[in-house]
């Protein structure tokens, strides 16, 4: 999605990392690692035959589509070098291949629009018969890069032979934008396009995508795999519930599950925030003013207060609440009042009202009746990052308005309740829509059905469902990794559903899914937190050797407070320990308990 208001190059930064969903920050040359996946390739057709038959493959494929309605619309050979332009930077070189787009599903749709799910495959010359889907998101619209970012730090897919395919989940965001129904949110008004958000497109594109990698190569992949975070998180669970056979395995970063539920928090939040700025008896404040809230000096109160009251639970004092299940909100509060203002409010201290927002915050949207409507959240020492702050309340700077505010109210009222509600692309009619959101009345219509939404946003784009027995029976194995401190889509509703799954599984889940809790880290990435780790490599050792991960080693980045430091990142419910000497900025000195 893109935010016409982030006028501030780390806004620009942050927002691209949660709405992309670890957004591609730089590609990396192929690594030795990585040359050698790519040995040992299909040698069904050569390279020099793959560069001939890219460009016949729309002839290729008359008769093999899965769907009649598929067809390319471009394909094109790609010499070695490529790189690829993003908002991040670029990713590349690489390796020579055929790059296509497709459509299929073209219609008009109730609203009058245009519609289509359109899809990007590129096909490696050097093909290690292995198939990856790209996830996507925010509220998709963009048909993706297609080049498998597995990592930071780590060469994308493409460059270890992956065939890769991303889609663009049923509309585009430059044909579908009206800008009285919210710009890129407005399909929304379209039952069938909320469907293909939702997830109804996905299966189409895999399976069309694999029509087309056996007509290009001869034969189907040997393993199939799906990486994504945040709505991309959101996929692989629909693929794990809806559609349990297609892949070998799944990487379901920061999952977006429960997408609706998870929206109706942020206007909570919003709502509770600017209860701090908002002039008495003014319904309606500037959709910028909210970041007056907390300061950045107020919001390092709060860390230092989860730090004080929670950081040594896991053996070391170290600026990592790696035991983040046991810091409740007592201990923190009782923290927070040795700093509260004595008389008039200071960068050092916080005032009463700012202590009880935190904890109306973080302890979970509920209506009148005191009914959770989603999730609390883990206190976690990334409370306050700049990563934490520009969805809860925005730019430090006041340029910019919260993610919460800028995406999360107009999906809210365009995707997220039935019937949809109309509001102007504009961060001031998206902040006036969440000031008045009533929790007892509007948040059940994400439940609700009416005139052409014959389904619930609900039904069309929750995949909570604890039920995996398909995905466990078809041998599939999937990996959770989810930020401690993700402002957005709450680790504890991740937890929840893990511990209902286990359950069911009457206590073998761990034996083909795992999350990984990743301590500090924002949404996808960010926060004071070891958020640089390569979960893809294990899950293909999972699925292909057997080896279940136990420990996945994670790096501290450069803009983290201590650069270079390592840390295991453990199954639930164990966390990393420090063994008690040795350097606390060596992952070996610790222990998954």
């Amino acid at each position: 999605m893109r935010f016409a208001s982030a006028d501030s190059s780390k806004y620009r930064r942050y927002a691209a990392i949660a709405v992309a969903g670890a957004a591609l920050l730089g590609g990396a040359l192929p690594s030795p690692a990585a040359k050698e996946a790519v040995s040992g390739t299909a040698d069904a057709t050569s390279a020099a035959g793959t560069a001939d038959r890219c460009g016949t493959l729309k002839d290729l494929m008359n008769g093999h589509w899965p769907d009649s309605t598929t067809h390319i619309v471009a394909s094109s050979w790609q010499p070695a070098g490529l790189q690829v332009k993003t908002m991040m930077g670029s990713v590349g070189p690489l390796p020579e291949h055929c790059e296509l787009t497709a459509v299929m599903h073209e219609r008009v749709g109730s609203d009058g629009q245009h519609y289509a799910i359109r899809f990007h495959l590129r096909l490696p010359a050097q093909w290690n018969t292995r198939f990856l889907f790209e996830g996507g998101g925010g509220t998709e619209g963009d048909l993706g890069l297609a080049v498998g970012f597995i990592g930071f730090g780590v060469s994308p897919a493409i460059a270890r032979g992956y065939a890769i395919v991303a889609q663009d989940a049923g509309h585009d965001n430059a044909t579908n934008s009206v800008a009285e129904r919210g710009g890129p949110v407005a399909f929304g008004f379209d039952p069938q396009a909320r469907a293909d958000y939702g997830g109804a497109s996905l299966n189409p594109v895999a399976q069309a995508a694999k029509a087309i990698i056996l007509i290009y190569y001869d034969h189907l992949p040997s393993r199939s795999y799906f990486v994504g975070c945040s709505k991309g998180g959101q996929e692989g669970m629909v693929f794990v519930q809806r559609y349990p056979d297609v892949f070998d395995g799944i990487v379901a970063g920061a999952p977006g599950f429960s997408l609706p539920r998870a929206a109706v928090a942020e206007t909570w939040d919003t709502q509770a925030f600017n209860s701090l700025i908002a002039p008495a008896g003014q319904k309606s404040t500037d959709a910028r003013s909210l970041s007056a809230s907390f300061s950045d000096a107020q919001l390092s109160v709060f860390r230092e207060a989860i730090l004080a009251a929670c950081d040594a639970d896991d053996g070391a004092r170290d600026g990592i609440t790696a035991a983040f299940g046991s810091c409740s909100w007592l201990r923190v509060e009782k923290e927070l009042k040795h700093k509260l203002c004595s008389a008039t409010i200071g960068a050092s201290c916080l005032s009463e009202a700012q202590i009880k927002v935190l904890g109306r915050v973080y302890g979970g949207p509920r209506n009148s009746a005191g009914k959770p409507l989603y999730s609390d959240w883990p206190l976690d020492a990334g409370a306050g990052s700049p990563a934490w702050r520009i969805w809860k309340i925005g730019a430090a700077n006041g340029s910019a308005p919260s993610i919460n505010v800028a995406m999360g109210a107009p999906a809210l009222a365009a995707i997220f309740t039935t019937a949809p509600t109309a509001l102007r692309a504009d961060p001031q009619a998206a902040l006036d829509y969440a000031l008045g959101f009533n929790f007892d009345s509007d948040a059940a219509k994400i439940y609700a059905t009416e005139g052409p939404f014959r389904s619930s946003a609900w039904t069309d784009i929750a995949a909570r469902s604890p039920h995996l027995e398909a995905f466990r029976a078809h041998g599939g194995k999937m990996i959770v990794p989810h930020g401690a401190s993700d402002p957005v889509f709450s680790l504890n509703d991740t937890l929840t559903w893990y511990r209902e799954v286990n359950q069911l599984e009457r206590g073998t889940a761990s034996s083909f899914v795992r999350v990984f809790p990743v301590p500090g880290m924002a949404h996808c990435a960010g926060g004071p937190a070891t958020d640089q780790f390569n979960a893809f490599d294990a899950l293909v050792d999972w699925v292909e050797k057997g080896t279940a991960p136990d420990r996945i080693l994670a790096k501290a980045g450069p803009g983290s407070p201590w650069p270079g430091r390592t840390r295991p990142l453990c199954p639930y419910p164990k966390f990393a320990r420090y063994s008690g000497s040795g350097s606390i900025e060596d992952a070996q000195n610790f222990s998954c308990k």
